[in-house]
């Protein structure tokens, strides 16, 4: 673990490139990007390694893929960091991954709010301990006012959890005599979901080749288009990401309808 700390790490102020990527057409860009980022375990567990290992090293990974939307200039940017599920892990793996957050925000922060980047969080965030909520609630007031992206952190996040407790707040409504049921509507729902403010992804990338969507984001991909990669979430890099992209960028959405 010591040999893995001691490596520099990549901070989320490096210098931009001052080319746009052969190939990509920044006109055309997923406007939000999410990712299920998996794979750290299995990373370490190919090199005899401790799980916690893999996390660190995928945190590396978070760094560039951050940078990278941030550069060619994707908006919004949510990665599943963090799940409902996630909680029955080996009290130590939470622990460490608890920390690991931790001191990601810390050391992320002047790098964040250097280069114009608001955190959010979505989730059940009051369940993590004390002093990540601190961490996180620091972080996000100091970038509040930044425009220029946006970071979502899917902390201890369910999907089906989320549209629990938005089916309470508007039961609740409409027992109150606030909403008409006849006044439900898609975008009724989407104002009572953790994402209100955030517009639905126009690409989800899972890694390791796992072919499920493992309780993320269920209401709001219904037209995302979706790649899932072999590569280990550790292993992921800028080309990789940018190779995705071009992919995207190829794929004709047409949301139900028949292209005239």
């Amino acid at each position: 673990m010591n040999a893995i700390k001691k490596k520099r790490k990549k901070s989320l102020n490096s210098s931009p490139s001052s080319s746009i990527p052969v190939g990509l057409d920044t006109t055309k860009l997923p406007a939000h990007v999410a990712i299920i980022m998996d794979g750290n375990g299995r990373w370490a567990k190919k090199r005899l390694l401790n799980r916690i290992h893999g996390h660190e090293k995928g945190s590396d990974t978070v760094r560039t893929v951050v940078r990278t939307c941030r550069e060619i200039g994707i908006s919004y940017l949510t990665l599943y960091a963090f799940s409902t599920e996630n909680w029955q892990r080996p009290k130590t793996e939470v622990e460490a991954l608890m920390t690991l957050l931790k001191n990601f925000l810390r050391s992320e922060q002047k790098e964040m709010v250097e280069n114009n980047i608001r955190l959010s969080v979505i989730g059940q965030s009051d369940r993590l301990p004390a002093n990540v909520q601190q961490s996180l609630h620091q972080v996000m007031s100091a970038t509040e006012d930044n425009t220029a992206m946006t970071l979502i952190l899917a902390l201890s996040y369910g999907g089906r959890a989320e549209i629990i407790q938005m089916v309470k707040e508007v039961a609740s409504q409409v027992k109150n005599g606030e909403i008409d049921p006849n006044a439900i509507t898609p975008e009724l729902i989407a104002d009572h979901l953790y994402t209100r403010d955030i517009p639905d992804p126009d690409l989800l990338i899972r890694t390791s080749g796992e072919m499920r969507i493992s309780n993320f984001l269920l209401w709001q991909i219904a037209y995302t288009e979706i790649f899932v990669t072999d590569t280990l979430w550790p292993d992921f890099d800028r080309k990789e990401f940018l190779d995705i992209l071009r992919d995207y960028q190829r794929r004709d959405r047409r949301f139900g309808k028949v292209q005239e």
